[in-house]
């Protein structure tokens, strides 16, 4: 077999690995997920109608329209939190060294978890997004091209963010400080266009929300699914998720790939 078609055999095997753990203990794949949902029906049914006053008089009908994109961006940061938690606990419990004296492509290991995390965080995207048609969020002047470019967005943000939580997992020494660590990926989207416009903002604040990588891409989102216009978030969103994957492809190799202690 070629070098290629090896390396394909063993990411696929490694693929099969960390699906088959997701099915097993599916526990903290659902507590990752809930948080979305929950968020999703609290700022709707709890706090819809005074955030879409304080938008200019907009009914909850608009304010769903608004904030589904930044749940669902919320739903990729917060699944790519248990792939941390799996790296680490990989990392930990001995099963990585195993596999460095094995006769396996070894980058391998890693892209089984950046795979397998991705499929996870496409479906755990399309399951909030069944509970926000099911509320009342509508697409309709959406496009099938802009319908497809929103899926192609979330996948690249997936892979960054996985790539990143990949390297958050290898540097952690255990599964408390692995979710510790990826705390930001969850906290960013809070501080970002995700609930409100960032106008709405107060002077000092808004120069966080809008310098992160979470507001360009919920606005992008935002405008592909309601068929509005994304200016320059769309470049600037792809700019992120680009940068994030070689930094976080880079970072993981170069810790993974460093002999252990």
């Amino acid at each position: 077999m070629s070098a290629l078609s090896l390396a394909a055999r063993d990411s696929s095997t490694m693929l099969r690995r960390n699906l088959l753990h997701a099915r097993r203990y599916p526990s903290l794949t659902l507590n990752l997920l809930l948080t979305p949902v929950v968020m999703l029906l609290l700022f709707v049914y709890v706090f819809g109608d005074v955030m879409s006053a304080g938008m200019g008089g907009a009914d909850r009908a608009a304010y769903i329209a608004y904030v589904v994109p930044g749940i669902l961006m919320m739903t990729v940061g917060g699944t790519v939190v248990g792939t941390t938690v799996s790296v680490s606990n990989d990392m930990s419990e001995g099963i990585i060294a195993r596999f460095r004296t094995m006769a396996i492509h070894r980058p391998s290991i890693l892209v089984g978890h950046v795979v397998g995390s991705v499929l996870q965080c496409l479906m755990s995207v399309l399951l909030v997004g069944a509970v926000a048609v099911a509320i009342g969020f509508r697409s309709t002047d959406a496009t099938a091209l802009e319908w497809l470019a929103a899926f192609g967005l979330t996948a690249l943000i997936a892979l960054a963010l996985t790539w990143i939580a990949v390297g958050m997992g290898l540097v952690s020494p255990n599964a408390e400080a692995a979710s510790n660590n990826a705390l930001p990926l969850v906290v960013l989207p809070l501080i970002s266009s995700a609930f409100v416009p960032i106008d709405a903002m107060p002077g000092w604040f808004q120069p966080i929300a809008e310098y992160q990588p979470f507001t360009p891409a919920i606005e992008t989102l935002r405008g592909l699914l309601l068929g509005t216009g994304i200016g320059h978030n769309g470049w600037l969103a792809v700019a992120w998720c680009l940068g994030l994957t070689v930094l976080g492809y880079f970072w993981s190799k170069a810790t993974f790939d460093r002999d252990p202690s």
